[in-house]
């Protein structure tokens, strides 16, 4: 059983079928984890600034294409 970092309710997932990189969101705070270690498992959070900077990127792509 693995437990959220943020929260510590329950997070239902399996361990073996876990991949470094994947990202797990806990159902009951909504906190977003990245998998960074696998023996033992290693959860990371995903902070807010990276899902803005990945926005930033996307829009900055959606400009580009909309430029040809």
């Amino acid at each position: 059983m693995v437990l959220c970092p943020e929260c510590e309710s329950d997070l239902d997932i399996e361990e073996e079928e876990l991949d470094e990189g994947e990202i797990v969101s806990c159902l009951e705070c909504g906190t977003d984890f990245e998998v960074v270690g696998l023996e033992p498992l290693e959860l990371s959070r995903v902070s807010e600034e990276d899902d803005e900077e990945d926005e930033d990127e996307d829009d900055e792509e959606e400009d580009r294409d909309s430029d040809y």
